[in-house]
């Protein structure tokens, strides 16, 4: 079942039914006006997270995504709404483009002041704003760099953004316990195995877990007598809070870590990157990316990179401008935070939904999906987009 609406959410949401929804995963406005987009001016509203907790079963679960410098304002609005805040996930990566004045530029602009020119730059150059005029006008972005000599060259407004923050929270139980709770309403959890993180490391500090406990004071200790049929393996890492794209800029701010001792045994493998392709990445049935941890603390979080042209286009190929929708996720992400807090054939809703990935990743997940989108444009492309994976 999917239902995909054109209109303003808060107005839809009160048409609907309460306690009918499994979870919510949405990315809405960030309140940043992101290259100039009306529908940027603002976070969402206290009103519109009642309307999406009235709507929610109770214990379920809400992630929502923002930017770093209107995350407190999200998250603020989302809590004083009734909603439990349980966590925040990180998702951090590499290719973000600085949105920074040149300071120096500017003076030197106000000053009448000369600047040497030092060549062309290519890509991001000056500053994202230059960056995105030249892509929003079918141009390969190149800029002439220029140096000035006052006290201000070399300074700027803003950091570079690598990361991109969700809000995890939760609607009240309305149970006593989350055992009563999700045994009435079929919500009120994680799904931690359902997002463990691929390794082949030998987990619990050696010892192995599950259907046997170690019958010998020295295989309880150490593990090292693993007997087949009695012990069983976990099936990857706890999922943490935090997700990376996998590049070598973001690998780079993890302290190196030596490789585990079962890898140095040889009981889980000896090479420090996956045989699958080599890359040190796993994909699975479900989509799911992972590292090995041999070596490298960054193998130990989720692996997400952004989303592809060709990801973002799949089904957009009969429109004029393709998928052009400013701020779209990648699929395994959206396929990720889909099945950490939604059960088994669940429904999901996106009341912010734009180009529709929440929606695609619903479909290869085999959630059910509800998305609401009030510019006909966004709301087009979704269709498209959520059709092709629609079978």
């Amino acid at each position: 079942m999917d239902k995909l609406i054109l209109g303003d959410c808060l107005e839809i949401l009160k048409k609907c039914s309460g306690d009918k929804i499994d979870s919510i995963v949405t990315d809405p406005p960030y309140g940043i006006s992101f290259m100039g987009k009306k529908w940027d001016y603002d976070v969402p509203s206290v009103d519109v997270w009642q309307e999406c907790l009235r709507v929610l079963k109770p214990g379920g679960h809400i992630l929502v995504a923002c930017g770093t410098r209107t995350q407190h304002r999200m998250c603020v609005n989302i809590e004083d709404a009734g909603f439990e805040i349980r966590d925040i996930v990180a998702w951090v990566y590499g290719s973000g483009f600085p949105k920074s004045l040149n300071i120096g530029k500017a003076v030197d602009k106000k000053l009448g002041n000369e600047r040497e020119s030092i060549g062309v730059a290519k890509g991001a150059g000056a500053g994202m704003s230059d960056h995105l005029v030249a892509i929003n006008k079918g141009l390969k972005p190149e800029y002439e760099n220029t140096k000035g000599t006052s006290e201000w060259e070399g300074w700027g407004t803003a950091l570079k953004p690598a990361m991109e923050l969700w809000t995890l929270a939760r609607k009240p139980l309305s149970e006593k316990t989350v055992a009563e709770n999700v045994l009435k309403w079929g919500v009120g959890g994680l799904n931690i195995d359902g997002c463990r993180v691929e390794t082949k490391d030998n987990l619990n500090g050696g010892m192995y877990s599950g259907e046997g406990l170690a019958k010998t004071v020295a295989d309880h200790k150490w593990g090292f007598q693993k007997r087949d049929g009695e012990y069983k393996q976990p099936t990857g890492r706890f999922p943490a809070n935090l997700i990376h794209d996998g590049s070598d800029e973001v690998k780079d701010l993890f302290p190196e870590t030596k490789p585990s001792k079962s890898a140095n045994r040889g009981t889980m493998g000896k090479t420090p990157f996956s045989e699958i392709d080599g890359s040190g990445r796993n994909p699975d049935s479900n989509g799911v990316r992972g590292h090995n941890d041999n070596g490298g603390s960054a193998a130990r979080f989720f692996y997400v990179a952004k989303a592809s042209k060709r990801e973002r286009n799949m089904g957009c190929e009969g429109l004029e401008k393709g998928n052009n929708h400013s701020t779209v996720k990648p699929l395994t992400l959206m396929r990720y935070l889909c099945r950490l807090i939604t059960p088994p054939k669940g429904t999901v809703l996106d009341p912010y939904m734009g180009s529709g990935s929440t929606g695609v990743a619903c479909k290869i997940e085999g959630f059910d999906f509800i998305g609401i989108e009030r510019e006909p444009e966004y709301l087009e492309i979704a269709k498209k987009r959520i059709e092709v994976n629609n079978g």
